[in-house]
């Protein structure tokens, strides 16, 4: 009996399998995002992108909410958190992302938005008592270093002004904000309805965009506005909920180094989506990025 049960796989097996594929769908829809972002901005401005995005976004988890979820009043404290995570990672992010893209190449902002899960780790351990494994803070560090690699690789070939870099860190701030505030809310609210509330919240907050809005899907070509529609779609509401899932099974500072892998993603996806080649020390960083990745996950 004892050999049975220990060659079966638990559930806790099952549940990390889940968690892992939620992480890889979410990792290479966030990377997609960053080129599509660079392109979709050609013909929409910041602030009106993040609304098209969040609105369609807002759409689908909400049909999905209705046709396969279920709801879970969240209390007054939740709804303060919810709140917090719709301002800071939905509607301060997108804009934020948005306009450094337009002054920022993709796999420059990548890199430099990936100082968030730095910021979540520290924080995580701090705030959420989830510690600091040695092997979660080696991994930090040689993942920022190959991050770094990246940045420095991408900047040789495209001019990033100052205000683009600071962007890039408002939308890293933000982003960390965001995990935070949204980690305590999903032990007990359903992770669809938190992404949705979330997803809302900010598209209300950007609503003040809606002219604009308009005014650019009115102008742009049908290319570009395609493209808002898959950011509202795939990197917003598919890769938001398969982030939440995870993050609900998973620690917030181990998920947030796995993010790690969206700017060597990037690199790949620009070179043969945008024409922008990696240079060689870009591919260096890439690998550095992933043994980081995979050393932080190492247990204890």
């Amino acid at each position: 009996m004892t050999q049975q049960l220990a060659t079966q796989p638990g559930p806790v097996t099952r549940e990390s399998w889940r968690a892992l594929v939620a992480v890889t769908v979410t990792v290479v829809a966030w990377a997609s995002a960053f080129v599509a972002i660079r392109w979709v901005g050609k013909s929409y401005d910041a602030g009106p992108m993040a609304l098209g995005r969040l609105g369609i976004g807002s759409l689908a988890l909400g049909a999905l909410l209705v046709t396969r979820g279920r709801w879970v009043a969240p209390t007054r404290r939740e709804w303060v958190l919810l709140i917090g995570c719709g301002l800071a990672w939905f509607a301060v992010y997108n804009v934020a992302l948005n306009a450094a893209e337009q002054r920022v190449d993709a796999g420059t902002t990548a890199m430099l938005v990936n100082i968030g899960p730095i910021l979540i780790a520290v924080f995580a351990g701090i705030l959420l008592g989830e510690g600091f494994p040695r092997w979660l803070l080696g991994g930090l560090v040689l993942a920022f270093a190959g991050a770094v690699l990246i940045g420095a690789s991408t900047a040789q070939t495209d001019q990033a002004d100052l205000l683009g870099v600071l962007l890039c860190i408002v939308a890293a701030v933000t982003y960390a904000i965001g995990v935070l505030t949204q980690k305590p809310v999903l032990r007990r609210l359903p992770a669809l309805q938190v992404t949705w509330l979330a997803c809302t919240i900010g598209a209300v907050a950007c609503l003040p965009y809606l002219p604009a809005l308009v005014r650019d899907a009115q102008a742009a070509s049908g290319g570009p506005t395609t493209g808002l529609v898959y950011l509202g779609l795939v990197p917003t509401a598919l890769a938001f909920v398969t982030w939440a899932y995870a993050l609900a099974r998973m620690n917030a500072g181990r998920l947030g180094v796995t993010t790690y892998l969206v700017p060597p993603m990037t690199i790949v996806m620009a070179a043969v989506l945008l024409d922008e080649l990696p240079e060689a020390l870009a591919l260096v960083g890439g690998v550095v990025c992933l043994v980081g990745v995979a050393l932080s996950r190492r247990r204890r």
